[in-house]
């Protein structure tokens, strides 16, 4: 198959974007004949990456595909700051051990998206580290306080009193420095990223480079449907999480994300007259196809429908563990901690409780102050997600 022309390239690209600054310029460069250099950064700010950073990593995947240059940034320096991008305060600051170890679980969860072979993996800590106080000043020379200002995130700070810390106004003048460094054609962000990367632009200029292009990606909601997807606010799906745990929690999302999320991941919409929850389950295994594989998708989603759909928990799959006699939300609490690790507050174990959630061999258990008593083992339900069996 012949390779696409620049036009064709141009039109696949640009499919999904949420701003491409600019059009002109993207095709210009897909005429000049030679792979472009596509960065994307990622600061290890947590563990995990999640389906809100996918949608960036898989338009870079998009340009490996055509044959261009994919350079993974990971901000070992400016994770140390934290993006202020989006932020209504500041980030909450970590140590250089935290940043390497989640260094290293960011390699291996992008390849999942990437091809490895086509990738340049940096460390801005590289560059960013050996900067002197004469360099910082040098730079920040090139960018006023005005155009810092005009930034939504930290206008609305100043309007509301908030602090704006001086470090935080360099954030987006340190990911400009790195486009220079790696002498980007092309960035790629989420659309709360627009402004970084158009700084990245005025620096690559001044330093008599030609200005990347700058294409951005919306910003995927979390599994609340509401606030962006992150690991802080727990309303993520992680791009290694176990396929089951996958699967559920895409079950878990409102109709209404979900055809939200259809597009913005698929770039498809939902097949007229499709049932949502067919359509809830097809998202399912589609994302647990794609970050895991297809065997694991068909598995999850017939162990989903063991657990929920036929209510078949007896014959699950379901982690075993032992459980003492406890009021209902000491042993919901007890039970998610054992069986999943996840930490639940008693707070959050009343309100599943009082949702009618929690079932104990099968029948509710309405009363946050009921005994449970575990003698004889049996199926303990948790919420829609969650089960364990209690071993007698």
């Amino acid at each position: 198959m012949p390779a696409p022309s620049p036009e064709e390239s141009l039109a696949l690209l640009q499919k999904g974007a949420a701003a491409l600054v600019s059009k002109e310029d993207l095709l210009a460069k897909l005429r000049l004949g030679r792979p472009l250099r596509v960065k994307l950064g990622v600061d290890p700010t947590s563990p995990d990456l999640h389906l809100g950073h996918s949608l960036a990593l898989a338009k870079l995947r998009q340009f490996q595909d055509l044959g261009h240059t994919a350079v993974l940034i990971i901000g070992g320096f400016t994770s140390l700051i934290g993006d202020p991008s989006g932020r209504s305060s500041t980030r909450p600051p970590l140590t250089r051990e935290q940043i390497e170890a989640n260094a290293e679980t960011y390699r291996a969860q992008a390849f999942r998206v990437l091809d490895p072979a086509r990738v340049e993996v940096v460390n801005n800590a590289d560059w960013l580290g050996r900067l002197t106080f004469e360099d910082v000043i040098r730079l920040n020379s090139r960018v006023t306080l005005q155009q810092m200002l005009a930034r939504e995130d930290f206008r609305a700070r100043v309007d509301a009193g908030q602090p704006v810390r001086l470090h935080e106004l360099q954030y987006p003048v340190m990911q400009a420095w790195d486009s220079v460094m790696v002498r980007a054609d092309v960035e790629l962000g989420g659309s709360d990223q627009l402004f970084n990367c158009l700084v990245g632009r005025d620096l690559q200029a001044a330093e008599g480079q030609p200005p990347q292009v700058v294409l951005t990606l919306p910003i995927l909601e979390g599994l609340d449907g509401v606030k962006k997807m992150s690991k802080s606010l727990d309303n993520y799906i992680g791009l290694s999480e176990a396929p089951g745990e996958m699967f559920g929690k895409a079950m878990s999302v409102s109709d209404d994300l979900m055809a939200r999320w259809w597009p913005l991941l698929f770039h498809e919409e939902i097949l007229p007259g499709a049932h949502p929850m067919e359509a809830k389950k097809t998202l399912g295994e589609r994302l647990v196809a794609r970050f895991h594989s297809p065997a694991d998708a068909q598995a999850a989603r017939e162990e989903w429908d063991r657990r929920f759909s036929r209510r078949d928990l007896e014959s699950s799959d379901l982690p075993e563990i032992s459980l003492a006699d406890a009021d209902t939300v000491g042993a919901v609490v007890a039970a998610f901690a054992a069986g999943f690790g996840v930490t639940k507050s008693r707070g959050d174990a009343r309100r599943l409780i009082e949702g009618g959630s929690v079932q104990w061999r099968g029948e509710k258990v309405a009363d946050p102050k009921a005994a449970l008593h575990f003698a004889g083992g049996g199926v303990l339900r948790l919420d829609k997600r969650h089960a364990v069996r209690v071993k007698a």
